[in-house]
């Protein structure tokens, strides 16, 4: 029997943005059981105290959708034992290379350049759109696992957001959760405990001006027209989210009813 957690991270001091996704409605009045769904941002830096109490959940699997530069940047998980580990990046570390190293080296005028006017949310909405759109083979590979075997699991990438706030919301879509839990939930990656920590180059009177932190907050920042646009690619590509399900990620209905049976109350 799977432990039975709260959906906080009372214990964690170097993992950000974890939590149970336990509890969310579902559209048929069930709900997802506590303890077999969790979300968080990368386990590089878990400390001791961390590790043992990720390894007290009793996870099958952890889902890491960082890229190799992520992981460069960040270091590899740290190992939990009996758990399975699965890397499958949902971005390509040399897509956005070069913006991302303005992100962190840019100075005031070369962020203006890329991100001011709106164009740092627009990079967003075309990337949550793209992951949806292009990235099915990964997202139909993480959720027959699920109906298989890999339940208890965890689901990351680098601050727990984006990519695996994608990927939660399409398995929590998987197993009819209502769309707007689904969004309540991804927009609680924007508590302050829960962001992830930017890294800049220079010092702080520099490199964290509040002007260079507005520019910056689109990219770091849950927003729920970045989650709408998910949605929207769903509808624009495959015409609803049955016919993706089951086109898009080859979800038969004997998947989705054991998804069901390993996620629901």
């Amino acid at each position: 029997m799977t432990q039975q957690v709260p959906s906080t991270e009372p214990e964690l001091t170097g993992v950000r943005n974890f939590r149970d996704v336990g509890g969310l409605p579902t559209v048929d009045g069930r709900s997802v059981r506590h303890g077999v769904l969790f979300r968080s941002g990368h386990l590089a830096h878990a400390t001791d105290k961390d590790t043992a109490f990720l390894a007290s959940l009793g996870l099958h699997t952890v889902f890491d959708f960082r890229n190799s530069a992520d992981q460069q940047l960040e270091g590899p998980d740290v190992e939990l034992p009996g758990v399975r580990n699965v890397n499958l990046p949902l971005s390509d570390p040399a897509d956005g290379a070069e913006f991302w190293k303005m992100v962190r080296d840019g100075d005031l005028e070369q962020l203006r350049g890329i991100l001011a006017n709106g164009k740092g949310a627009d990079r967003m909405i075309t990337s949550y759109r793209r992951i949806v759109k292009d990235r099915t083979a990964e997202h139909a590979q993480v959720l027959h696992a699920l109906a298989k075997d890999s339940v208890p699991a965890l689901m990351h990438c680098a601050a727990g957001k984006d990519r695996a706030g994608i990927s939660i919301a399409v398995t929590l879509l998987a197993v009819g959760v209502e769309r707007e839990a689904i969004t309540a939930d991804y927009l609680e990656s924007n508590a302050r405990h829960r962001r992830y920590k930017v890294r800049r180059s220079g010092d702080q009177d520099t490199a964290y001006t509040p002007e260079v932190m507005e520019l910056l907050s689109p990219l770091f920042e849950a927003r729920a027209e970045y989650l709408s646009a998910a949605f929207a690619s769903i509808e624009e590509t495959w015409g609803g989210t049955e016919a993706y399900l089951e086109r898009g990620l080859g979800l038969t209905p004997v998947h989705r009813d054991r998804l069901r049976e390993r996620f629901l109350d």
